[in-house]
């Protein structure tokens, strides 16, 4: 009798649980698969075009800025799935704003790179914590996926998380590298050079609570 009265107040509390929980926000697509409604580009626009339901990187330097009403994103988790060409380098902000050309000065990247000379690898959080591995191969889609909460940053490959960094308090920079902070904003797709042909579909983010 004790025992089943232990295991009913065991299953109870879970329950109680688990009716706390918050619920996750919905996913937010962010691409419709046929237009580049709700982005927005500069200098060099035609880097990026629709191709088999997908955005494809072709092009001179230039970054796309996603403007849709539900950004600003601070704590978020957002997945894309990518695919490499060999010899390409794209990447993936977040915590940016938009910019008509040149490097996104504002946010952090998360790199798309299997095999571009830059030895930064896919997932390497650009110039802060960096992957030296190759998870993935070109010419395959994999899933790339940013975790922001609070001060955290996971990025997986495929759902392996290849980076854990969580930025300190206070944090000084490089006056190169002033606002590569923790704050808020949109997302940008880089359009790296000329020879770098990259893929991107299903892009999509949900928030999650501050």
């Amino acid at each position: 009798m004790f025992m089943k009265k232990q295991s009913f107040l065991l299953i109870a509390l879970i329950t109680l649980l688990f009716a706390f929980t918050p619920p996750k926000d919905p996913w937010i697509s962010l691409f419709d698969g046929k237009s580049l409604k709700g982005w927005k580009v500069g200098k060099n626009a035609g880097t990026f075009s629709i191709e088999d339901g997908c955005i494809k990187v072709a092009g001179p330097v230039a970054h796309l800025f996603y403007e849709g009403a539900e950004q600003p994103f601070k704590n978020f988790e957002f997945q894309a799935k990518v695919k490499t060409t060999p010899g390409s380098n794209s990447g993936i902000y977040f915590h940016t704003a938009y910019q008509e050309e040149g490097w996104p000065a504002k946010g952090y990247e998360v790199q798309v790179n299997n095999s571009h000379t830059d030895w930064k690898r896919t997932g390497s959080l650009y110039n802060i914590q960096d992957v030296k591995e190759v998870y993935v191969k070109d010419n395959e889609w994999y899933t790339e996926k940013i975790i922001v909460q609070g001060k955290h940053v996971t990025i997986k490959i495929n759902d392996k998380t290849v980076v854990n960094y969580t930025e300190p308090e206070n944090v000084q920079r490089p006056d190169d590298m002033k606002s590569r902070v923790i704050d808020s904003g949109t997302f940008a797709l880089q359009g790296h050079d000329p020879k770098s042909v990259v893929y991107f579909k299903d892009i999509k983010v949900r928030k999650l609570p501050n």
